[in-house]
């Protein structure tokens, strides 16, 4: 469907017409004036905002704290997920994986349930969570799609309730089961799932035209609004074969019903595949591709490692525990725990004043948050020697091309140099690329190569960012030969021993690491280093910026 606008408003129908059979809608689009024209058209199906962080008891149910201690009586709320009908998740690129699988299930276990999901993804690596992408049969990206390209559009929901009616009429063959699997299966989609949504989709689209089986055009569009996005292959397209002409039309103008009974066998699975390929915009397979290896990657942020808190950070279930400086007692938790023990606990203490809750050491429930610590990525540069011009240079470069994403991937960077007889922290921990170009524009070259001061100013560096809350990986640029004891003298062999040591000192302390050997030639003493250090040696004899950022992306994971 060449036409985007006409993509969506054909898929918001399909979604009306079958919001059971379809699961529901992958709205994938920033916030802006196209996304809320879309979402102004599905006010009809009267969905229900859900937020990422909603809790157990909005979203299944539970006690109904204020008439249970009102009443002194058992009194329960339902959720959300109880009344079915269909709910939208907002920021649904930030759902976590145990929401996304509660709602999935849910999806599976109550027929009358739908949900669309707002993914306002922000850079490749990001999206939906695939236990609920699986779930959603229809996807729709609007970062293509220009608001002058667009129109107003109300769902016909009068039409829709007929087409509602015709669907229980509407049948699939087993022809069509069997081509429709076959094309998943050539675009390389596991799950089974995907082609019977596809099917539900053709089921839709029939109803609404009003004939009793899905016809080769209808399967055509359910494979381009169900299967496209699911793709992870696309097979090349066969060349294109002579053909005969196409038989004049009738003369009457009047055009020849098409049989009810039409087969999907009468489309060929090649145009299957290219109305799938067809339906995406450019780079939308890319970047769905990228979010499903970054989710299932070791890892899946650069932002540094998660945590449990006890002050802030992004909140999690309470649990039971026990009072202390630290904790932070959940309030309406703890009410929650002792009210259905009232009734109890006031035949065993009459003298308790009227309308006093009655808590008990068991019921206290503390609060929980999970914090997610920010990387700080400390270069060590060896600044000594004839090539230090050059080798500062590309590290000035790499840093300053981490910076450009440090904003998205909350990243730190700092420069810890190398030469004559110490070393420096050239560059504090930062964010801020002007202040880094600043600094960096006047870094010195030259002299001795104290390779064992530089360790130990790194590692000095790297524990004082973990005080403060950060996770430090160090990337060492040297080629090795280090001559600069710690204590300041000229003595090759002592220096080669504070390294080690050091070395050793930074895998003792689990500080991350990678050495590149700028070298021109492969240094055995840099292996050893390397193995005491804990850490991944590449060979970069010739490293650029970008080919040094790329290689620290790639060994930590980015």
């Amino acid at each position: 469907m060449a036409d985007p606008w006409a993509r969506v408003t054909v898929a918001l129908t399909l979604l009306a017409v079958d919001p059971a059979g379809l699961r529901g809608l992958w709205l994938r689009a920033r916030a802006g004036p196209v996304r809320a024209r879309v979402q102004d058209a599905l006010v009809a199906l009267a969905p229900r905002k859900l937020h990422p962080n909603i809790g157990d008891d909005a979203l299944f149910g539970g006690l109904d704290l204020a008439a249970t201690l009102g009443t002194g009586t058992m009194r329960h709320h339902a959720g959300l997920l109880g009344d079915g009908g269909m709910l939208m998740l907002t920021m649904a690129e930030r759902c976590p994986p145990a929401l996304a699988v509660r709602l999935g299930q849910a999806l599976d276990a109550q027929p009358g349930l739908g949900l669309i999901a707002l993914d306002e993804t922000a850079q490749d690596g990001e999206g939906l969570a695939p236990a609920l992408s699986e779930r959603l049969g229809l996807f729709l990206d609007l970062d293509g799609v220009a608001w002058a390209d667009t129109g107003p559009f109300v769902l016909p929901m009068d039409q829709i309730a007929q087409a509602r009616a015709r669907l229980s009429r509407v049948c699939v063959t087993d022809d069509m089961r069997k081509q429709v699997t076959g094309v998943a299966a050539a675009l390389g989609i596991d799950s089974l799932r995907a082609p019977w949504l596809a099917l539900a989709a053709a089921r839709a689209q029939a109803a609404w035209r009003g004939v009793s089986h899905p016809q080769a055009q209808d399967i055509a569009l359910a494979v381009a609004l169900v299967l496209g996005h699911r793709a992870t292959m696309m097979p090349d397209a066969p060349p294109p074969e002579d053909e005969a002409p196409p038989p004049p039309p009738p003369d009457n103008d009047t055009p020849a019903p098409q049989p009810d009974n039409e087969s999907a066998q009468d489309i060929p699975d090649d145009l299957l595949i290219d109305a799938a390929r067809a339906a995406l915009p450019a780079g939308v397979l890319a970047k769905l591709q990228a979010g499903r290896v970054a989710r299932a990657a070791q890892g899946q942020s650069s932002s540094g490692a998660v945590r449990k808190s006890k002050r802030r950070g992004r909140p999690l279930p309470s649990r039971a525990g026990a009072l202390d400086s630290a904790a932070r007692v959940d309030v309406v938790a703890t009410l929650r725990q002792a009210a259905p023990w009232q009734k109890l606990r006031r035949a065993g203490r009459p003298d308790a004043p009227a309308g006093q809750v009655l808590v008990h050491p068991s019921d206290i429930r503390v609060k929980q948050f999970r914090a997610q610590t920010d990387r700080v990525l400390i270069f060590v540069v060896d600044a000594s020697g004839s090539s230090a011009i050059a080798r500062l240079a590309e590290a000035k470069g790499a840093i300053e091309l981490m910076l450009a994403d440090a904003y998205a991937t909350r990243d730190h960077v700092a420069l810890v140099s190398f030469r004559g007889k110490n070393a420096d922290l050239s560059l504090a921990p930062t964010r801020s690329l002007v202040q880094a170009k600043r600094q960096l524009a006047g870094l010195p070259g030259g002299g001795g190569t104290p390779l064992a001061d530089g360790l130990q100013v790194a590692l000095e560096t790297a524990l004082h960012a973990r005080g403060h809350g950060m996770a430090p990986t160090l990337a060492l640029l040297t080629d090795g030969r280090g001559n600069i004891a710690l204590d300041g003298s000229a003595d090759r062999a002592q220096a080669g021993t504070d390294a080690s040591r050091l070395a050793q000192a930074i895998a003792q302390h689990g500080i991350p690491a990678l050495v590149i050997d700028t070298g021109l030639r492969p240094n055995p003493h840099l292996a050893s280093l390397s193995g005491h250090m804990g850490a991944t040696q590449i060979a970069l004899p010739r490293a650029d910026a970008r080919a040094l950022s790329a290689t620290l992306s790639a060994a930590f994971g980015d």
